[in-house]
């Protein structure tokens, strides 16, 4: 059996490889999304694949809407072409269920799939008429935060926006300006009302997309491309709003053992691909059971009913509060702690090192010692029912293939929400910092990990980070098993409000990181050594 439309028809086949299949009329779904379409998606990639296009399909398997969603893609076209193009839209999405089990389902909710790129002259084409269509109730993305970003680290533009930006809505060739030329032929015909909703994993990610699309339209207002009333338009969120989301659903790149289990089930052809942009794609996705998608209800032309689908609709007080309690407290800040010390101890499954009992005690205490008191609770998610999860369940799946030295890329762009925060709080409370351990013993095995030589005393490679080279050259000279060489060369560091929110050696966290710091540095294993001595039951 291969994914494909012609082979569904062999129901009975699929079902005893234990494939759930779609329950309703794929054919009727896409004639009447073609006709009417209701949702637009940017960034076909995994996590739309096994999360969002799967909340579509609910709603079309219970008949609670009759349209697919139109899957666009502004970055990787070998993605829309080798995977969506290949096996007729469609997806095998593999739930990994933490008790090693998997689910496997046929998504079939996307309705066609295309190139969004002005070049692509009959995909752009669908496009634009999806834009002017009255039923177009959302457009929604997945791209990561860098695709909304408009300029470089010194500031200035990045040269594709630079040049879209002088060139205007019919040359645009960068995601934002794609999306704000498509936003400007809806308003030419008709100034249609729209949601256009983030739902990529940043904080205030609705107010991220928003400010790039009108730092654009107001460039090409400048420029002359577009009239001030398409301004005015845009910032009207009675007519087009941008809510806010927070999402969360691992979604790793497809898996050898998944594949190895899809085959044995008599699955053919689903052997991952690398697309030219270096992104693994598959017929299949492989993603962990959990999944939380929180939206602000702020949608002027109607919306499906997702929250039939499992979606929280709230405001966008509620939405932030959420956000805030995962990244800051329930998960994030978890997920980075492993990170760095997997690396230094010579993990490479982050699975792997929920069997070791001190790295074990180290997030629990980080979470439910020193986070949970000062937690922004939502209302809607109990905070410790959500790290209870990640704790027992989500970090220790058994199927799930992450890595610590995938999470710890770009860590100094992420320690100042995931551990800075909870250092705020304690200070606004007046609370004693004597009760954080695990987050300054966090904070120190993420600077003895910039070293880049492992617990073992090897030559350790590091992760991707934008300050990377900095501050490696802040740490020069310092050596293992000479803690003398140390100095005061942390302080710049934990002094530096852009990376940690505050100064750190201002309280008696500096010190304390500091600490910690010197004793790991003392030799071979006293990363292990320092852990063990330090996180006392």
């Amino acid at each position: 059996m291969r994914v494909s439309l012609e082979n569904l028809k062999d129901r009975a086949g699929w079902e005893k490889a234990g494939v759930r299949l779609p329950a309703f009329d794929i054919s009727a779904m896409k004639q009447k999304t073609e006709e009417a379409p209701m949702w637009v998606h940017f960034g076909a990639g995994n996590i739309f694949r096994a999360f969002i296009a799967v909340l579509q399909q609910r709603l079309l398997d219970a008949g609670l809407s009759d349209r697919g969603i139109i899957a666009a893609d502004t970055f990787d076209v070998d993605n829309i072409r080798m995977i969506y193009g290949g096996y007729d839209n469609l997806t095998l999405s593999v739930t990994l269920n933490a008790d090693a089990t998997i689910d496997k389902e046929i998504v079939a909710s996307v309705s066609e799939a295309v190139v969004a790129q002005p070049g692509e002259q009959a995909d752009y084409a669908r496009l634009l008429r999806a834009f002017a269509a009255p039923s177009l109730q959302m457009i929604s993305f997945t791209i990561t935060e860098k695709g909304y970003a408009l300029r470089q680290i010194d500031g200035n533009y990045q040269k594709v926006v630079e040049e879209d930006l002088k060139n205007g809505p019919e040359k645009a060739r960068h995601a934002m300006t794609i999306v704000t030329a498509l936003l400007y032929h809806r308003y030419q015909n008709g100034k249609l009302p729209l949601a256009v909703v983030s739902m990529d994993n940043c904080s205030h990610n609705g107010e991220k997309l928003q400010s790039s699309i009108l730092e654009v339209a107001k460039a090409w207002q400048v420029n002359g491309f577009v009239p001030k009333d398409f301004v005015k338009w845009l910032s009207d969120e009675s007519q087009v709003s941008f809510p806010w989301s927070m999402i969360d659903k691992i979604t790793p790149r497809p898996a050898p053992e998944v594949q190895r289990m899809l085959e044995e089930a008599g699955i053919e052809a689903v052997a991952p691909l690398e697309t030219s942009r270096g992104t693994f794609v598959a017929p299949f996705v492989n993603a962990e059971k959990a999944q939380y998608l929180v939206v602000e209800d702020k949608f002027p032309n109607g919306r499906p009913p997702l929250e039939k689908a499992g979606v929280y609709f709230t405001d966008r007080e509620t939405v932030n509060k959420t956000e805030r309690m995962k990244v800051t407290t329930c998960l994030n800040p978890l997920h980075t702690a492993l990170a760095v010390y997997g690396c230094l101890l010579g993990y490479t499954l982050i699975r792997e090192e929920m069997k070791d009992e001190d790295l074990v005690k180290l997030i629990r205490r980080l979470g439910y010692q020193e986070g949970l008191p000062v937690v922004t609770d939502p209302g809607i998610l109990s905070p410790k029912a959500f790290i209870d999860e990640v704790v027992e369940e989500r970090l220790p799946n058994p199927f799930m293939p992450d890595a610590p030295q995938r999470i710890a890329t770009d860590t100094s762009q992420k320690v100042g929400i995931r551990f800075g925060e909870t250092i705020k709080s304690y200070l606004a409370e007046n609370r004693s910092m004597d009760q954080l351990v695990a987050l300054p013993l966090a904070i120190a095995g993420w600077l003895r990990y910039l070293l880049g030589v492992d617990d073992a005393g090897n030559a350790m490679p590091l992760s991707g980070d934008p300050l990377l080279e900095e501050l490696r050259a802040m740490l020069s000279g310092i050596e293992l098993g000479k803690p003398e060489t140390c100095g005061d060369k942390l302080k710049p560091i934990l002094s530096n409000p852009m990376i940690f929110g505050s100064d750190l050696t201002r309280c008696e966290l500096g010190e304390r990181i500091t600490g910690y710091f010197l004793e790991e540095i003392q030799g071979p294993g006293a990363v292990r050594e320092t852990l063990k001595k330090t996180l006392t039951d």
